[in-house]
């Protein structure tokens, strides 16, 4: 594939332009938001769907019960808020009223990660796809630029159970072309590679492009695979991959412990066990920051995934 930038644009507006088409295609998507219409993009769905917009305040776990009533009349809620509101707040009411019973809610999480830059530690959360992946039949997605989100958030709607959505807030470059169907639990290859397999998930995926790019200046022949969907993971896409290449590296904006990496150093220690290294943030809180700053201060820079890239390779 080629690496074309096609423009600039934040993963939470791929979330919003997504749900406005949802709206005029399918009569049972509702969205509900605890108060931040704005910054989930959200305004055009409730400008454009008034009777099917809820917005319940500072509320996030009435929210999500609500949210869990709603699927009883056969309606598709859509919540909206932070991702640690999403999960860390709300927590015990998505165990116990979406997730155990398999309630049809999608749980839309935007600014998380670092790159929520200023907002600092309370909000940066690094914890959620953990939290989120270890609830029993929760499927978990993070996508890594505009298409891919607006296409993300389409695709959830016709999928029956409980989904968790991640996404953020900066800008980050449109590179996935905007008819690249998106199937959940399958992995999008972008670029066949024999020396090293790299796994990157949500906005690591274009640092990972551009390490490939200066890794095949040295030398070096990388499979970037564009994991998405973290849960379910695609099995036979990695096993495959790996087979050929024999090492890994991961690369995603969260804790090392939960993350994409963990589950697919689980897979790999069950079916093909290879030298791997983690790009992520090693058992530390963020700080407030330019989100630029802090992903190079917390090791998730391309230069970090072209030092991971080399260290495994001499571990091959």
């Amino acid at each position: 594939m080629k690496f074309e930038i096609l423009g600039n644009k934040d993963t939470r507006s791929g979330f919003g332009d997504g749900l406005t088409q949802l709206g005029k295609t399918n009569p049972n998507v509702v969205a509900l938001c605890a108060d931040l219409t704005g910054s989930l993009k959200m305004n055009d769905f409730k400008d454009q769907f008034p009777d099917r917009f809820f917005q319940v305040g500072i509320a996030e776990a009435n929210m999500m019960g609500i949210a869990a009533g709603m699927t009883i009349g056969g309606k598709i809620p859509f919540t909206g808020t932070f991702a640690n509101f999403s999960t860390s707040r709300v927590y015990d009411q998505v165990r116990q009223s979406i997730a155990y019973s398999g309630k049809n809610v999608k749980l839309c999480a935007s600014h998380a990660g670092l790159t929520l830059g200023e907002d600092g530690a309370t909000h940066q959360v690094l914890e959620d796809i953990g939290m989120m992946k270890m609830l029993p039949g929760m499927t978990v997605i993070n996508p890594c630029d505009y298409n891919q989100t607006k296409a993300a958030t389409i695709a959830i709607a016709d999928f029956n159970g409980p989904v968790y959505l991640r996404f953020g807030r900066p800008k980050v470059p449109i590179f996935i072309p905007e008819d690249t169907p998106f199937e959940i639990g399958k992995a999008l290859l972008l670029q066949e590679g024999t020396d090293v397999s790299i796994f990157a998930t949500g906005h690591l995926v274009w640092e990972a492009v551009e390490a490939a790019k200066t890794l095949a200046k040295e030398g070096v022949s990388v499979e970037l695979i564009n994991i998405h969907t973290i849960k379910p993971l695609d099995n036979e896409s990695i096993l495959r991959s790996v087979a050929k290449t024999k090492c890994v590296v991961t690369a995603e904006e969260h804790q090392v412990a939960g993350g994409m990496g963990e589950s697919i150093a689980q897979l790999l220690a069950n079916n093909h066990p290879a030298a791997m290294e983690f790009v992520a943030v090693n058992d530390k809180f963020g700080e407030s920051g330019k989100p630029a700053d802090l992903m190079k201060k917390y090791g998730l820079h391309s230069s970090d995934i072209i030092k991971a890239t080399h260290c495994v390779l001499k571990r091959k």
